[in-house]
């Protein structure tokens, strides 16, 4: 039923792309596992063993802090409609910020949001794929604005730094996230 590969090939990106919805798992040595759901047209195939998603402002950032600690990342799609499928890229992410050299090539790859926070760009190591048949059927409705909106507010008002300070530098454990603020 899983099978394994050293990296992603056509049929697999396919999928990858014509899913609404990913699934990314983070861990600290020690301390809580993170999983979140992520969507908004953020996720982009960039070669067959790298792909690299826009995170966007959030209650926590619990992913930054664990990428900062040892970089282990985990991205999950699932179908949710057609044929069954669960597909799982195991890789070493680093993270990238607006300060950082790469932000403008890597940004300029994928749609521009609100309140962006930061670029993850995963190296894959590992894509398993299993038979997914335990997934149920959902349908696709559209794309929830209420944290574009959120995030259009807070920058238009300019107190989106402020949020990153109170809830964004470190995690639900106490690590630092790495996020710098903008001056």
């Amino acid at each position: 039923m899983a099978k394994q590969f050293p990296r992603l090939d056509q049929r697999l990106t396919d999928f990858i792309q014509a899913q609404q919805i990913f699934f990314v798992a983070t861990a600290p040595a020690a301390g809580r596992v993170n999983c979140s759901p992520k969507g908004m047209d953020s996720l982009r195939v960039l070669a067959p063993d790298r792909i690299c998603w826009l995170n966007v402002t959030g209650s926590g950032n619990e992913t930054a802090a664990h990428v900062l600690e040892n970089g282990r990342m985990t991205l999950m799609w699932c179908a949710f409609a057609g044929p069954p499928l669960i597909l799982r890229a195991y890789g070493t992410a680093r993270t990238v910020h607006r300060l950082d050299a790469d932000w403008e090539d890597l940004s300029a790859q994928l749609p521009q949001q609100p309140g962006a926070r930061q670029i993850f760009d995963l190296k894959i190591e590992l894509v398993q794929t299993s038979c997914g048949m335990a997934v149920p059927y959902f349908d696709f409705q559209e794309d929830r604005r209420l944290l574009s909106d959120w995030a259009n507010k807070k920058e238009a008002d300019g107190t989106l730094a402020a949020y990153w300070e109170e809830k964004n530098l470190v995690s639900v454990d106490g690590q630092p996230t790495g996020l710098p603020l903008p001056e």
